[in-house]
């Protein structure tokens, strides 16, 4: 009979894990919490490469804490990102903080549409959009918890991501070579 401890799965590539975290920045104020276990594809896109390079090996019950620079967390904040676009373009109710997956339509031609934009400041004829990730420029603190590993089933292995795009900017497009190309955000 095995004992408990040998049915446990250590992390490793394509394998599905459930985290819990608190981000920081470098001042130690908290930038985002995740209080219940959230299940991530480790291999996929779900996470950033060096919070799976951290992962692999570890267990449930095991405690993290890493520090990210920009450049191996959300990136370097990139104002070609920032585009000024006229306000009858958008919904009447738009709050700052909005996200959209691409622009509206008579927006920007030049405007990636593979990437989520944030409204970050609204006036009374324009909406000013940025397509860099919320934290980028941020080097960041994270305090992890490995709550449970599991063997990824070949459908999530296929799709690449269980859904969860904390660390995402970037949008899965059915023709990529049709937006100009520019700098991955995140990866």
């Amino acid at each position: 009979m095995k004992s408990k401890d040998q049915n446990r799965m250590a992390v490793s590539p394509q394998c599905v894990v459930a985290l819990t975290w608190t981000l920081k920045d470098t001042l130690g104020e908290v930038l985002d919490e995740l209080d219940e276990p959230v299940e991530f594809l480790v291999g996929g896109t779900d996470l950033l490469a060096k919070i799976e390079d951290a992962l692999q090996g570890h267990e449930a019950g095991d405690l993290i804490d890493l520090h990210l620079e920009p450049i191996d967390a959300f990136g370097d904040y990139d104002d070609r990102l920032l585009f000024l676009e006229p306000r009858d373009r958008f919904p009447e109710q738009l709050e700052e903080g909005m996200g959209f997956e691409g622009l509206p339509p008579g927006c920007n031609p030049s405007a990636p549409r593979d990437r989520l934009y944030f409204v970050s400041d609204i006036y009374p004829d324009h909406v000013v959009l940025d397509g860099n990730h919320p934290l980028a420029g941020i080097a960041i603190r994270i305090h992890i918890k490995v709550h449970a590993v599991r063997e990824a089933t070949m459908d999530e292995i296929g799709e690449g991501s269980l859904g969860a795009g904390f660390f995402r900017t970037q949008l899965d497009v059915d023709d990529p070579s049709s937006t100009p190309p520019v700098p991955p955000t995140l990866h």
